[in-house]
């Protein structure tokens, strides 16, 4: 029985009743986090990260927050397993080469077993799948461009698998097919939220799927991509614009953000944008 903090969680991506575990069920889920929670780092902005622990992301996302992979990806985990789901955690590591094959630990997999089938999925890369990807070498078209192929070990045996995204930034991200657990990230999530050369501190950002789009912010400048090839860019003007978008756009409650942190993160967030045109004149 779902009670707490998990019917919380159910409400805030908007299922009532989840059923027995299955195929669609899965796929219904994976889906509705995606269209209803972002991928952000405003709270690693403001200098406060919070942990990873897989309850505190539930409560957390209850509670209208979003969050990045250790945080998405540990608390999907947590509800498809109390939902009965079989649930494997991976250690993985973004690329931005789709040749690599390092696996740096900055990303946490999932994948899950499900009538004698295993899928991968993914709820915490911002820009992935819409839904699970048979966990079997592929290309998949979902919208956007995917692919799975075989992660090699150094003696030829099959050491995990990787995943690849055509339309993203970061086009790969390896993982390794042995299990892992939410404290295998915890040297790894320090680093990303506290380090000064971490992406998660040099810029403000968030990722949402929605309605078939994809709604990316990047400090004050808006994209929404179709998987036509469109594209929509503007600059934000001000805080106004900037608070709006990340409630009505990426679905983000603010209710936690005070008038200074609103005046800290847009300071920041100029900041970073001046720094950038700076770097485009050199």
């Amino acid at each position: 029985m779902i009670t707490g903090i998990y019917t919380d969680y159910l409400a805030r991506i908007g299922v009532t009743d989840p059923g027995s575990p299955s195929v669609e069920g899965l796929f219904a889920l994976t889906r509705a986090h995606l269209e209803r929670i972002p991928f952000e780092n405003t709270e690693i902005q403001l200098g406060r990260p919070p942990g990873i622990d897989p309850e505190l992301s539930v409560r957390r996302i209850g509670a209208g927050r979003g969050g990045y992979c250790f945080h998405l990806n540990g608390a999907f985990a947590a509800l498809l397993e109390r939902l009965g789901y079989d649930v494997t955690r991976h250690v993985g590591g973004m690329a931005a080469d789709p040749e690599s094959t390092e696996v740096s630990g900055d990303h946490l997999a999932l994948t899950v077993r499900i009538d004698g089938e295993a899928y991968f999925v993914d709820v915490g890369l911002g820009d992935g799948p819409p839904e699970p990807l048979p966990l079997r070498e592929g290309r998949y078209e979902r919208g956007f461009r995917y692919g799975l192929r075989p992660l090699e070990g150094a003696d030829g045996a099959g050491a995990g698998w990787t995943f690849l995204n055509e339309d993203s930034p970061f086009p790969a991200m390896n993982f390794r097919s042995a299990p892992a657990t939410i404290a295998d990230f915890a040297d790894e999530h320090l680093r990303l939220s506290t380090s000064e050369d971490s992406p998660f501190l040099q810029s403000f950002f968030m990722l949402r799927r929605n309605a078939g789009v994809m709604n990316r912010l990047h400090g004050k400048i808006l994209l929404t991509l179709d998987p036509a090839g469109g594209r929509d860019k503007r600059e934000l003007a001000g805080p106004e614009e900037l608070f709006e978008a990340m409630s009505t756009v990426f679905g983000r409650e603010l209710d936690d953000l005070t008038a200074a942190d609103r005046a800290a993160l847009w300071a920041r967030i100029e900041r970073a944008h001046e720094a950038w045109l700076v770097s485009q004149q050199e």
